[in-house]
């Protein structure tokens, strides 16, 4: 978020929205959110508004459900 915002400031090429929502789905909706709120950066928009936390609260739900449930999981 900070990269675009500078970007943005200075008429440079952009990030693609959809670049940043695909770094938010892979694991950086945190991240997202808050830069979005440091910067102020996409704040107006509606869908990063809602979407950003929406994407939070799915993997937060993800983590929660395979935690619980009776599957194991090895990495090693």
């Amino acid at each position: 978020m900070g990269i675009d915002k500078r970007r943005s400031v200075r008429g440079a090429f952009r990030i693609p929205e959809a670049t940043l929502f695909a770094v938010a789905i892979i694991g950086g909706s945190l991240g997202s959110i808050l830069g979005m709120h440091i910067f102020r950066h996409k704040t107006k928009h509606w869908y990063f508004l809602i979407g950003m936390p929406v994407i939070l609260i799915l993997q937060i739900a993800l983590v929660v459900f395979l935690y619980f449930s009776p599957i194991e999981f090895s990495f090693m």
